[in-house]
Parts: C-alpha cells; sequence; structure tokens
C-alpha cells in the first residue's frame, strides 16, 4: 500500500523542521510527502525541499482546504495523510495507523497536546444540532476513556488518514471553507454516502494547537463563526431554526469571554453573507439521513461529556436545549 502525507502550509518553517523530523523518523516510512505552501516567505518552501519532500508552491495563501485539495490531486499513493504543520508523530503512527484501519475509509488516533501531553487535544469529531462542532475530548485529562477504538464519522484533519479513491466518490474539500470546519463538511458528506471511519488510540500525534494565529485569535473566531452559519446553511435544512441561533449564541458568549466578540460578530455577518450561494443539499430521505446522522451526533456529544466531566459550554447547551 502506497503512503503519502499532505501538509498545508504557511510559514512558521520552525513547526515544518519538527514535522519533517517525525516524518522521517516513521517505522513505517511515507513513500512521499507533499509540502502544499501557501505563498510562505520564510524560506519554508526551500527547507522543505532540501528534507525531500515534493512542494506544490501555491504563490500566495489559498487556505487550508485549498492547499489540502492541491496536494491530495498531486498526491500518487492508496491512502493519504493530512497533517497539520503543528504536529509531530509518534514512530510508530504511521505503521499502526495502515495496519488499523482494515476496511474503514479513514482513521484517526488520540491526538495530545504539545505543551501538556497529560491531556487531550482531540481524538474524533462531532456536531450537534445547533451546527456547532465538538473536538472530542479537547483540553480533557487523558484516561482510559480515550483509549477505546470505535467506529467515527468525523476525523479532525490535524493528523488523519484517508483511502484515496474517498475523494473520488465523495469529492475533494469545499474550498468556500478555507481553514477550519472544512472536516466537519467532509465529515458529513461521508456520513450521507455510508463511509465510516475509525479511531485508533495507540496511533498518538501531538499538536500545538493554532500555532500559527492562536486559538482565540480574533481571525481564528472569525472563520469559525463564519464557517459555523456555511455548515448550516448546508446541511440544516429542516433543523430548529432557535436552536441553530441559541447554540450559536451560546458560543459567540464564549468568544466575549475570551476577547473575541467582534471577531465573532464579523464572522455571523460574513457567514449570512457568504451563505447565500450555498445550495443546501437535497431533501427527501437524503435530508432524513442527514437528521438522523446529526442527532446521533450531538447524542454522542451528550454520552462523552457525561462520562469524562461536562465543559461549561456544552452544560448550558445541553441545560437549555436537550429534548
Amino acid at each position: 500500500m502506497i503512503a503519502a502525507a499532505v501538509v498545508p502550509h504557511w510559514n512558521r518553517i520552525d513547526l515544518l523542521r519538527e514535522l519533517a523530523a517525525s516524518l522521517q523518523a516513521q517505522t513505517r516510512p511515507f513513500d512521499e510527502w507533499i509540502v502544499a505552501d501557501n505563498g510562505s516567505t520564510d524560506g519554508s518552501a526551500e527547507f522543505a525541499q532540501s528534507a525531500g519532500a515534493r512542494v506544490l508552491r501555491l504563490g500566495r495563501n489559498l487556505g487550508f482546504a485549498a492547499a489540502a485539495n492541491r496536494g491530495i490531486e498531486a498526491a500518487r499513493a492508496d491512502v493519504v495523510a493530512i497533517l497539520n504543520n503543528d504536529v509531530t508523530l509518534d514512530r510508530e503512527w504511521l505503521d499502526r495507523m495502515l495496519a488499523g484501519m482494515g476496511n474503514a475509509s479513514f482513521a484517526t488516533g488520540k491526538i495530545l497536546r504539545a505543551s501538556d501531553p497529560s491531556r487531550i487535544d482531540g481524538a474524533f469529531d462531532e456536531i450537534s444540532r445547533a451546527a456547532c462542532p465538538y473536538r472530542g475530548g479537547a483540553g480533557k485529562p487523558d484516561s482510559a476513556f480515550w483509549n477505546q477504538p470505535r467506529v467515527i464519522r468525523f476525523a479532525p484533519m490535524t493528523a488523519a488518514v484517508f483511502r484515496r479513491r474517498l475523494f473520488e466518490e465523495i469529492g475533494l474539500l469545499d474550498e468556500r471553507f478555507g481553514s477550519y470546519y472544512e472536516d466537519i463538511d467532509f465529515g458529513l458528506r461521508c456520513a450521507a454516502a455510508g463511509r465510516s471511519g475509525v479511531y485508533l488510540p495507540d496511533c498518538v500525534a501531538r499538536h500545538q494547537g493554532s500555532a500559527t494565529l492562536g486559538a482565540w485569535n480574533s481571525d481564528t473566531v472569525f472563520f469559525l463563526s463564519r464557517n459555523q452559519v456555511l455548515l448550516a446553511a448546508k446541511y440544516f435544512r429542516g433543523e430548529s431554526l432557535w436552536r441553530i441561533v441559541a447554540g450559536q449564541l451560546l458560543w459567540g458568549a464564549l468568544a466575549v469571554r475570551h476577547g473575541a466578540g467582534y471577531g465573532w460578530l464579523r464572522g455571523k455577518l460574513r457567514g449570512l453573507k457568504d451563505a447565500k450561494g450555498i445550495e443546501g443539499k437535497p431533501g427527501g430521505s437524503s435530508q432524513d439521513r442527514l437528521h438522523t446522522i446529526i442527532k446521533a451526533s450531538e447524542r454522542n456529544i451528550f454520552e462523552i461529556q457525561q462520562q469524562t466531566g461536562c465543559d461549561r459550554y456544552w452544560r448550558v447547551y445541553f441545560c437549555l436545549l436537550r429534548r
């Protein structure tokens, strides 16, 4: 099986050096790794080429989704790993990933915080009926709960492996999302088509997290806020408008608490404008299937919160909106 790694990248050569070292240390090496460079100005492209990568010089910052797509299109492989530039992989990551994914369409592993490996950065993703995604385990202590393999619908493209043919069947990432939640959009399309993945906790990566902009940077919050609206417009036809508005307002309150209220408001206004160009998924049985998927995903969020401890946002959300 031929395996390629695709790394969307923009500046931060220091991160790229660490990732390159972990790729070169793999017990089962990647057959190729591709850096889709979004017009870096710090020598990243030159370093990547000298380290053995195939470099796609995109000339300007096209965003994560577009850079990932160019890399996927260029990959000559049976499976494609999509990796953030601020991750490092344990030495057996790829070996265990290929051995464990079986017949699944995609796979992801346990992602720990680089700054505190005793805590989860993320595992698998879910989404609520308010069109607000949930990053499983984010900030929680690593524990036995996160050591259980499971079937999943959404793989965070922080560090995940996909069968190349899946992109031919489902399509590439939706470049309208730019950066953030393009993996949720892809997961919804996969789930609607009956494709699923696996979570393999013995495949461990470490993630610095929002290393380029910062977790509550105004631009980060802008894109997250905007893309929540795009998800709602694309997939949530027939869902409760009250639930969507309330859930996203609650998330806005969290952004205000972190000093990013202006970014949240800008994102919502831009999302409402951009959503006018998005055609919702068709009704009928397809929409019924999406409703079932989204409802089951929210139930998973509730159950995970009950078993691992409630985050403030989800505690309030379920107190107000669970029914």
